[in-house]
């Protein structure tokens, strides 16, 4: 009785100050704790995954996580808060997320999905091609890994797709360095560059521009080693020519 008398009591104010049904529904809505069964936390975590809220996704399936740690919907739960992170832009922790989710469950079917994620961690830290290229080998390995382990799956040709695309931007800066040595005029340095990128990166577009600088990089440096044999020469016959 007592109880009804405090709902009634509720009901009663917010008609009073002007409240529609709607707002009364939601107010009790918001004061209905959410109910711990592993479903309806998973569920209300992937509500608010949906609707952007990233962390308190991570909230729902953290709880899910430590107070069902054995069934089955933890599985989901692990690979949510990877997700959560993720598409948060928290690349570090998204990665580490997913490292944990192979160790942990290491014969699970979202292993590839798991490799790629950790690939795309990477991938989308790739800097400009006058940059470090850390991230792109880092990325690379993590999609060649994939490719390698299952190559059935359904991510295997994104994955294979991806290492073109990292094996361009890797030659691309090997390409803009040897370039710059070119124009310093540092010849042997810049012919190192040239010649990595025809041999390791064939095939990803640069292989006639490659060519070109080759041979004109080796003609450069012959006409320097003529040079410097003939000024050699001169400097030994005005040497000789000394009384």
């Amino acid at each position: 009785m007592k109880y009804k008398v405090i709902a009634l009591s509720v009901v009663i104010m917010f008609l009073c100050a002007g409240c529609s049904f709607s707002s009364l529904l939601s107010y009790f809505q918001k004061k209905e704790p959410v109910r711990s069964t592993p479903e309806a936390l998973y569920a209300r975590g992937t509500q608010e995954y949906q609707n952007g809220s990233y962390k308190k996704a991570r909230e729902y399936y953290t709880r899910l996580k430590e107070e069902h740690p054995l069934h089955e919907m933890a599985v989901l739960a692990e690979l949510g808060i990877a997700d959560s992170h993720y598409s948060d832009k928290e690349y570090v922790d998204a990665e580490n997320a997913y490292r944990d989710f192979i160790t942990l469950y290491p014969n699970n079917e979202n292993i590839p999905y798991a490799i790629y994620q950790i690939g795309m961690c990477h991938y989308l830290q790739i800097g400009a091609i006058d940059r470090d290229q850390s991230e792109t080998i880092k990325a690379r390995r993590e999609f060649e890994r994939l490719s390698a382990r299952y190559p059935q799956s359904k991510f295997a040709p994104l994955a294979e797709k991806l290492v073109r695309e990292c094996k361009q931007k890797m030659a691309e800066n090997e390409f803009y360095v040897g370039e710059f040595y070119f124009k310093q005029k540092k010849y042997e340095a810049a012919l190192k560059r040239f010649e990595t990128v025809a041999r390791d990166y064939a095939g990803v577009g640069l292989d006639l521009k490659v060519e070109a600088y080759i041979a004109e990089t080796k003609a450069r440096l012959a006409k320097e080693e003529k040079d410097k044999t003939a000024k050699e020469e001169k400097t030994k016959k005005a040497s000789g020519s000394k009384p």
